[in-house]
Order: structure tokens, then C-alpha cells, then sequence
């Protein structure tokens, strides 16, 4: 799957790693519907590393589709609820 973090660019994830992300997806969740700020960043930041340590970078000249796009790691509670579907950020 490619998976494209704002402001960063795009990198190739194995399947394999979606449990952990939806792990992270839900707990991400929970912090946003209960206001918990600190928790939703930690929570962000951890999402986010997850996909850099697993993920393969693309080269930026690169244009292929992403299927999952990211918020960029500053960005704010509102703006990822804004990014949100049913079931969270990733879908699954």
C-alpha cells in the first residue's frame, strides 16, 4: 500500500503492518472524542513513526496514488477530524 504523510511524501507499507496502525488508529480515536490533546499527539506521533520505520520511501519525483494519506505530525485535533472517515484515519 502507498501511504503519504502531509508535508512529507509518500512510502510503500506491507499489509502486515495495518493491525498495528488500526491499533494506533483506534487509540488515536479515543483521544480525539475524549479532548485528551497530549494523548492525541503522542498517539499521532507514534502512528506516524510506525509508518516511517515500516514503510519503504518513494522518490519524490514519484506520482503514484496513495491509497492512505496521513496528517502531517504538526497537525491540529480539528484538522485530523476534519480527515477522518466512519471508521478512523486508516480504513479497517
Amino acid at each position: 500500500m502507498i501511504v503519504r504523510i502531509m508535508g512529507e511524501g509518500q512510502v510503500a507499507l506491507a499489509d502486515s503492518h495495518l493491525a498495528e496502525l488500526n491499533r494506533l488508529d483506534n487509540e488515536l480515536l479515543a483521544e480525539m472524542e475524549s479532548g485528551d490533546g497530549p494523548g492525541f499527539r503522542a498517539t499521532l506521533q507514534a502512528l506516524l513513526a510506525t509508518v516511517r520505520e515500516f514503510g519503504t520511501p518513494l522518490p519524490d519525483d514519484s506520482l503514484e496514488p496513495s491509497e492512505l494519506i496521513l496528517p502531517s505530525p504538526d497537525a491540529t485535533l480539528e484538522e485530523v477530524r476534519e480527515m477522518l472517515r466512519d471508521d478512523g484515519l486508516i480504513p479497517g
